[in-house]
């Protein structure tokens, strides 16, 4: 892949790095399996049975499949996705969504990995209900469907979009060249639906329609219309709400390249190559690699085989 050619000089995306959504996301569902078990053991110290627990606390996040129950709690098509009981649960959730989730934010950019996640969860979400409640055979037995929890279906979103965007990307290259991420991929599927062999089958659905919907968001992405678009421009808006003093400014993307400066053409600069690197792998980071000119993909594949 081309996306190679800058493998020494591209800005990785640091934990430490300030809006980076790989971390956000984690700490988002690590946060909620803290409050959550933090809630069950003062449960179990008042010496409160389980069964209340899970019906004044744990439901309330969960996605209930009945229709009329779901209604009286709307943010539960949120909570759930964000949202682990079971330790392993969540080990397996975080553990793929690192997997797919660092490489799909160092290809396509910062801002494309948690609509992705926002999309897949609530599409799987949605299909999780609208099986158990439209399905003859199962709406027979909505009554006894447990609610839906966890980030299966976001997280099969991500895994079917990242490698609908670099199906050859090499993984552990170590290993006689690499191993394809369609592979990898394929694994995590197998593993995925083994686990909901004996679950409700519109569990099964939601996680098919998730990586349905992550594989159209690339394509859709790739002729030029970002679905995440609304989003991020939700979230500066609200980050300009409460942090005024940080308000971001509007900036077309061809004001971020070095020729388009507002400085004097004539003035001399210091170090004018590794300037437009960084100019170029800024934009990399924002919007990702395919948004790049061919001048642009040029300048970068002669900078990986020239010290700048």
């Amino acid at each position: 892949m081309a996306m190679q050619s800058y493998k020494s000089n591209n800005k990785k995306i640091l934990l430490g790095q300030d809006n980076n959504s790989l971390v956000f996301l984690f700490a988002v569902n690590m946060l909620m399996f803290v409050i959550v078990n933090f809630i069950k053991i003062v449960y179990y110290l008042s010496e409160i049975p389980d069964e209340f627990f899970y019906r004044q606390v744990l439901n309330w996040l969960s996605l209930p499949a009945q229709t009329d129950v779901f209604l009286s709690r709307p943010w539960t098509l949120i909570s759930a996705m964000i949202t682990h009981h079971s330790v392993w649960q969540l080990i397996s959730s975080m553990l793929w969504l690192w997997c797919f989730g660092f490489i799909l934010q160092d290809l396509a950019g910062n801002n494309k990995l948690i609509p992705v996640y926002i999309y897949g969860g609530i599409t799987g979400s949605l299909s999780f209900l609208l099986m158990n409640n439209l399905v003859p055979v199962l709406a027979n037995n909505v009554q006894n469907v447990s609610p839906l929890l966890g980030a299966g279906s976001a997280v099969m979103a991500i895994a079917v979009a990242t490698t609908t965007l670099a199906p050859d990307y090499r993984v552990f290259p170590l290993i006689n060249g690499g191993i394809p991420l369609w592979v990898i991929t394929l694994i995590f599927v197998a593993i995925d639906f083994a686990t909901l062999a004996s679950s409700n089958a519109g569990i099964g659905a939601g996680h098919l329609m998730a990586g349905l919907i992550g594989y159209l968001y690339i394509r859709q992405m790739r002729r030029g219309s970002d679905w995440g678009a609304w989003m991020n421009r939700f979230a500066q808006w609200l980050d300009d709400l409460f942090n005024p003093e940080k308000k971001h400014k509007k900036q077309s993307s061809s004001s971020r390249h070095f020729y388009k400066t507002e400085t004097r053409p004539f003035e001399k600069k210091a170090n004018l190559t590794q300037q437009r690197l960084d100019e170029i792998l800024d934009k990399i980071n924002q919007q990702g690699y395919q948004f790049l000119t061919d001048e642009e993909k040029a300048f970068l594949k002669r900078a990986s085989t020239e010290d700048v």
